[in-house]
């Protein structure tokens, strides 16, 4: 394990310090560069310094490490003002849900062990249903944890459905000629382009505007379903008649387990697939300026067309 810059740092110039979680992940690095530009501390957090270079050169200070080391995370939330916590998932897990609950569990140890008083978790929506959600049940674990802290200030952002996890499809349209999931092609349902996310994360933390234990979902642009996604993209990468097809359980397992992910994460896939389908996974917040986001599924579709041309 290597730590750097981070048992002597000081608060310089009456700025905050702010500790981030996954600092080279898609939203990680976002919120980062976010909080450097407003002139910011920032302590990025990561497994290896080359990854983390690019913040570092832009003045952040870089905690290297692994967050299965309590006393790492307790070292390196030591002196922060807030913390953005965030679990990567890891989809060749065994056991999707245990290893959340192992993650979380230090990084509970670690907040109470270093003192921080305000805490933003990077959660989903569902995750205040107790079964049925698969992957979102180590979510929902995690902020039960997290509730259970007194004297810490907790908000749970919960972004809907990623956009980028259409990404996978590139791949199908290019091997099979259709896109296609579990999920019932006219189910409408909220997507969201991780972009937005970290913006508004940035908000939160710089004013420290939650107390107590608080809830802030994001929902995207609209709703939209999945046959709506493939005639946008269809007509974005040049094929007007792109079908989008409903595959097995059977079969999207078999999809899923030869990309690599595990048999567990499939399973737990296949059952939040199966929570959206059902209408189980709702919001619980009315649609508000504050809960919907800018990019549309239009947007996301030029970038989706992009990785589809160098694919």
């Amino acid at each position: 394990m290597l730590l750097e810059n981070i048992f002597s740092i000081q608060k310089l110039g009456g700025c905050a310090m702010y500790a981030v979680m996954s600092a080279t992940g898609n939203i990680g690095s976002k919120l980062a560069n976010i909080l450097l530009d407003k002139g910011e501390k920032v302590r990025v957090i990561g497994r290896s310094s080359q990854r983390l270079k690019p913040l570092l050169d832009q003045g952040a200070e870089a905690a290297v490490g692994d967050v299965s080391d309590a006393t790492f995370l307790t070292n390196t939330f030591k002196g922060a003002d807030a913390v953005f916590a965030l679990i990567p998932p890891n989809y060749a897990a065994d056991d999707f849900r245990a290893e959340y609950n192992a993650v979380g569990a230090n990084i509970v140890k670690a907040i109470q062990d270093s003192g921080v008083k305000h805490v933003l978790f990077l959660s989903s929506v569902g995750a205040d249903l107790p079964e049925k959600t698969g992957v979102i049940k180590g979510l929902r674990d995690v902020e039960q944890r997290l509730n259970k802290l007194e004297g810490v200030n907790i908000l749970h952002l919960r972004p809907t459905y990623f956009m980028e996890n259409l990404l996978a499809n590139v791949g199908m349209i290019k091997n099979m000629g259709n896109m296609g999931s579990e999920i019932k092609g006219d189910v409408k349902f909220a997507m969201i382009a991780t972009q937005d996310i970290a913006p508004v994360a940035a908000d939160h933390l710089v004013k420290k505007d939650f107390s107590g234990k608080a809830i802030h979902e994001l929902l995207g642009e609209r709703d939209v379903s999945m046959y709506e996604v493939t005639k946008i993209f269809g007509e974005k990468i040049g094929k007007p008649d792109l079908q989008y097809l409903q595959f097995s359980a059977e079969d999207s397992k078999k999809v899923m387990m030869d990309s690599g992910i595990s048999a567990d994460v499939s399973d737990q896939l296949l059952e939040l697939g199966q929570a959206i389908n059902d209408g189980l996974i709702a919001v619980k917040q009315q649609r508000t300026a504050e809960n919907t986001t800018s990019t549309s599924i239009e947007e996301f579709a030029d970038f989706f067309a992009q990785v589809y041309e160098i694919s």
